[in-house]
């Protein structure tokens, strides 16, 4: 009896290990970028907001960031790794507060339902950087 019990826990053990060490993030080559840099230029802010619009041609990382936003909306950012997150809070806190239109015209894109609106502007309110809104 009491070996079955250690087989099932070493069984378990085993699994929620690899679980652990096999959690996909999106790729972390862009986890070392100034993202207040480009939050305090208006010409690259600007840039990268018309790149998430269809407006104008994306960079690199723009296009990755493009493709991996409504994933990232949808599950609070589950797949990004620490660095996206705080990008992530850092990017909407500064445009929440600084430059509401592009705000605005992201989520009419990428939430036109505005199920996430509520969500991420309530959380604003409570913190103002968003430091710890996607490490609850």
């Amino acid at each position: 009896m009491y070996a079955k019990l250690w087989i099932i826990l070493a069984i378990t053990v085993y699994i929620c290990h690899a679980a652990k060490q096999s959690k996909v993030t999106y790729t972390d080559k862009y986890d070392k970028i100034d993202v207040d840099a480009i939050l305090h230029n208006e010409r690259v802010l600007k840039r990268y907001i018309d790149c998430l619009m269809d407006r104008a041609r994306c960079t690199p990382d723009g296009a990755e960031l493009k493709k991996y936003i409504p994933e990232a909306l949808e599950t609070e950012c589950a797949k990004c790794t620490e660095a996206q997150k705080r990008f992530a809070g850092k990017v909407m806190s500064f445009l929440l507060q600084n430059k509401r239109n592009y705000w605005n015209e992201l989520l009419g894109k990428y939430d036109p339902n505005g199920k996430f609106r509520k969500k991420y502007e309530e959380a604003a309110l409570q913190d103002e950087d968003y430091s710890s809104f996607y490490n609850e």
